[in-house]
């Protein structure tokens, strides 16, 4: 009963700092913002981690310092259909580059890279925290 009791106030608190959302046109505007001028390729190293900006871009995290904005083919990023596993597929050894795929898990096609373009991840998260205290402030 009593790991229960922590639970449930825990749950509580944890509920009560979550911070506001920021929206896909947000963060995307945030992206692109912070995002050098775009490249042809890339060297491909197996990837630490991504994050899914909109249904439209991802970023890809290939080592510390060193993520990446990818713009995709439409509207292919639909997790409906698959799950939130994506899979690259350089065409060039050691060399990710624009018209290679992204493939989500399950998902019945394939996103073309049509875009890649270097970010500055520290200016990205030092404004998505501003914004969502931002949010916070305007929801009291």
């Amino acid at each position: 009963m009593k790991t229960l009791v922590l639970s449930v106030i825990a749950a509580a608190v944890l509920a009560g700092c979550a911070t506001a959302q920021i929206s896909d046109s947000d963060r995307l505007a945030l992206y692109q913002a912070n995002a050098g001028a775009p490249v042809n390729t890339i060297m491909y190293t197996s990837p630490r981690g991504w994050d899914r900006v909109d249904s439209e871009h991802i970023v890809v995290d290939m080592a510390p310092n060193r993520q990446w904005l990818l713009t995709l083919s439409g509207n292919c990023l639909d997790w409906g259909t698959g799950s939130p596993f994506i899979g690259l597929e350089p065409k060039i050894g050691g060399m990710l580059a624009k018209f290679d795929e992204v493939h989500v898990k399950g998902a019945p096609m394939s996103c073309r890279i049509n875009e890649i373009r270097p970010v500055n991840i520290k200016a990205i998260r030092a404004s998505e925290n501003a914004l969502r205290e931002q949010a916070k402030a305007q929801k009291s």
